[in-house]
């Protein structure tokens, strides 16, 4: 896919999801440049990994439209990357890292054609950026949570992605590894990529991100991390027992 900047990573319009009368997602809006880091912000509850899954069709969407690099999903799969979060995944299953990794492959290479020398360059390649190489021949169920994670963070980079969803890839994990994914990210991020990151640490939000997503359920604001972080929106989305707690915790 040739990247045309001018056309949007991600553009949302009208998002809705809903479980029968409870709405999850209400007509949510947003476009999203590429080239960016964005966090997406809000409480528990927000619906952030709604937003997420509803972009993926990995949840039914009530309404809305969305385009990836201004195609519809079906047309872009090949290039969209996605890290769930850690604890929808059964680690007993007997898989060991490399072959986790290597399923990365498997949607740029399509059905008919195996995975070769090229691939499996690509994983020992993607397993030593993260620091897992000497653990290629472990069974996923052997590895830290942080090295789960870590795991995770190297499949997504053998699919040479163009566009990057994470939910919560920091929850949980140490601060060697969340330096490691922080770093790596930046650096697909500064070749052009497009980093979408469901984040519930809002301290480190400012130092991660370049752009914001804040959200309770509909999009309060979202651009550049400097006019989205400010008190009146995190007031708007946190409320004022919410936005003193952040407060007394950045302090």
């Amino acid at each position: 896919m040739k990247n045309i900047s001018h056309i949007p990573a991600v553009e949302v319009s009208h998002l809705t999801v809903s479980y029968g009368d409870n709405f999850v997602l209400s007509d949510c809006s947003v476009t999203i440049p590429q080239g960016v880091m964005l966090g997406i912000i809000g409480p528990n509850g927000a619906g952030k990994t709604t937003f997420i899954k509803a972009i993926l069709e990995l949840l039914p969407r009530q309404k809305g439209i969305v385009s990836i690099c201004g195609k519809e999903l079906q047309h872009v799969r090949n290039k969209i990357a996605y890290v769930p979060q850690r604890s929808s995944v059964d680690w007993d299953f007997p898989l060991t890292v490399f072959d986790m990794v290597l399923m990365g492959c498997y949607g740029k290479l399509g059905w008919l054609k195996r995975p070769g020398a090229i691939e499996r360059a690509q994983v020992y390649e993607a397993l030593a950026a993260v620091g897992l190489e000497r653990y290629a021949d472990a069974s996923i169920g052997t590895l830290s949570g942080g090295q789960q994670q870590r795991a995770f963070v190297a499949r997504a980079l053998v699919q040479d992605a163009h566009v990057y969803f994470l939910d919560e890839p920091f929850a949980g994990v140490d601060i060697p590894t969340e330096k490691i994914i922080i770093s790596l990210f930046k650096k697909l991020r500064d070749e052009g990529k497009t980093i979408i990151v469901v984040h519930h640490d809002i301290v480190t939000a400012a130092a991660y991100f370049d752009w914001a997503l804040l959200l309770n359920k509909t999009v309060v604001a979202c651009g550049p991390i400097e006019t989205v972080l400010t008190a009146h929106n995190f007031a708007h989305v946190y409320g004022g027992n919410g936005l003193l707690d952040l407060i007394s915790r950045s302090s």
